[in-house]
């Protein structure tokens, strides 16, 4: 078994408009951080698997599929904060590929963890829209193969990205086979993931918010997640973790007011890892979404990396210059009554 296998997206540098905030060198920065650090070159990385019709129309409906790939071939904006480039599509679909074959690696045990660099991000991607840099969603399409393909019962995407994942979250709403669990400043764009939007029909109960407010950083996430996504996971028995990773919840990051640090996110995924450990044959993979300071993608990725290694956390300790608020305890609080945790 791999210890642990990377999704590397070759030739995603064509995905690219200047001036703007998802660029390149969130991954170029990434890999040579992993690189400089022993924790790239010696681990495998996997090609992209190839994606059926029927399963990406399991998640996109085939209108928007066939709107997306016109305006991606004439390389136009699909709406103002949203670029393509002729490029795009085909990168799109490679990220998709990669991210599944991650998971496909990780749940059928040829790879004890696994992380795929998938850009473009995909987790505002819903099932008609493409919206906040995100054109296709990867995050979704990993866990409706794991269902479809690998006949998973119950998967869970955690998402750790500053933005809440509107697209992934509505996916799923009204299904029961996926719990979708976000951490993500609140208020902010793209406006949703109220403590009260928890799912609906089959999915009621299997969404779960956790609305940052503004100055929430380590104490914050690390609470949030003992006291609450933690027994959510339980409560749900996961057979896989699939993790939404944006490091844009990171003090650095200029979109955002939350006060992550690197030390925190590796506490994140260390808590995860052995909630995987314990529960479901050590099953974890991450996929990238947004982040947007380079200096942060260096620090949180080889943080995050550390973690699913089982490596020492001792050297991820920078400091926020800004002192956390508190306006969070009165969120959580509420938030383990709606969950009764």
């Amino acid at each position: 078994m791999e210890e642990l296998v990377y999704f590397d997206p070759v030739g995603h540098e064509a995905h690219f408009e200047a001036g703007h905030p998802e660029r390149p060198e969130r991954v170029e920065t990434i890999k040579k951080t992993l690189w400089e650090s022993g924790l790239w070159e010696d681990f495998l990385k996997i090609d992209p698997y190839e994606i059926t019709e029927n399963l990406m129309h399991g998640i996109h409906e085939e209108i928007y599929l066939t709107k997306l790939e016109k305006v991606c071939c004439l390389g136009q904006h699909y709406d103002m904060d949203t670029y393509t480039t002729p490029a795009s599509w085909a990168l799109a679909n490679n990220d998709e590929g990669g991210a599944i074959a991650i998971d496909d690696y990780v749940w059928t045990r040829k790879a004890k963890r696994g992380f795929a660099l998938t850009r473009p991000p995909g987790h505002h991607a819903s099932a008609n829209r493409a919206m906040g840099f995100c054109l296709l969603n990867n995050a979704a399409l990993a866990a409706e193969y794991l269902i479809r393909e690998q006949d998973a019962k119950r998967v869970a995407i955690i998402d750790i990205d500053l933005h809440h994942g509107n697209g992934t979250q509505d996916i799923f709403y009204k299904r029961g086979d996926v719990v979708y669990l976000s951490t993500h400043q609140f208020p902010h764009y793209p406006g949703t993931g109220a403590l009260n939007e928890t799912g609906y029909g089959n999915g009621e109960m299997t969404t779960v918010n956790i609305p940052m407010p503004p100055m929430s950083g380590d104490s914050a996430f690390l609470i949030a997640f003992v006291e609450i996504i933690l027994p959510m996971l339980d409560r749900f028995r996961a057979e896989m973790l699939l993790i939404s990773y944006g490091f844009d919840s990171h003090f650095r990051d200029p979109l955002g007011y939350l006060l992550l640090t690197s030390g925190g996110y590796a506490q994140i995924v260390d808590l995860l890892t052995g909630w995987a450990d314990e529960n479901c044959s050590g099953r974890i993979a991450l996929c990238l979404e947004g982040g947007y300071d380079l200096d942060a993608a260096n620090s949180c990725s080889l943080a995050v990396v550390a973690a699913l290694l089982g490596l020492s956390l001792d050297d991820f300790v920078d400091q926020s210059p800004t002192p956390e608020g508190e306006n969070w305890k009165s969120m959580v609080e509420h938030a383990r009554r709606i969950w009764d945790v």
